[in-house]
């Protein structure tokens, strides 16, 4: 089974999608990492690479075929990825998808936490990259980022920890 797991920076998706994968023996493929990892090669901050990347279509390109690629290689997967579940849905690709969300301030708050800084100046980064991701996967891929129409589950981090989180996917795909 493919399970994605998708929503915007700091909605705990990642966390939830290594503590999943740790609890179905699954591999996991995180896109947030292979995004940050082409970051840091380049020497730049996610907002800067954020930005590089929208005059850069090649970059959300690489990225995303190369979690479809992999996707499409694996039956028992767990897919990190803000657009995971539109990438293998687009692609024909069977899978549960999940999507998690969080308040802004939540996920400024986690994201700070992660990564230190000054909130308000977190808060508006992560607003500035959320805005030029959903310009670049409108331009990319005609995907409206808040449609949620092809999600089987969506999730509120502001109400539940992760391990609940878990268990609620857990629970509705009937994993035992």
């Amino acid at each position: 089974m493919r399970i994605t797991l998708s929503g915007p920076p700091g909605s705990g998706k990642t966390t939830v999608a290594k503590l999943l994968s740790s609890a179905m023996n699954y591999p996991l493929i995180s896109g947030g990492e292979i995004f940050r990892k082409m970051a840091m090669v380049r020497d730049m901050d996610l907002v800067e690479f954020s930005k590089y990347a929208e005059a850069n279509p090649d970059i959300d390109f690489k990225v995303d075929n190369e979690i479809v690629r992999l996707a499409l290689n694996m039956e028992n997967v767990i897919v990190d990825a803000r657009l995971g579940g539109w990438m293998l849905h687009k692609n024909g690709i069977d899978a549960f998808k999940v999507y998690i969300t969080a308040t802004p301030e939540i996920r400024a708050k986690r994201i700070q936490q992660r990564d230190g800084g000054n909130f308000k100046s977190v808060l508006s980064a992560m607003l500035i990259r959320e805005e030029s991701e959903r310009r670049r996967y409108r331009e990319l891929y005609n995907v409206n980022y808040d449609n949620l129409d092809i999600y089987e589950l969506v999730i509120n981090s502001d109400i539940m920890l992760p391990d609940e989180i878990v268990h609620r996917i857990l629970d509705v795909i009937g994993w035992k």
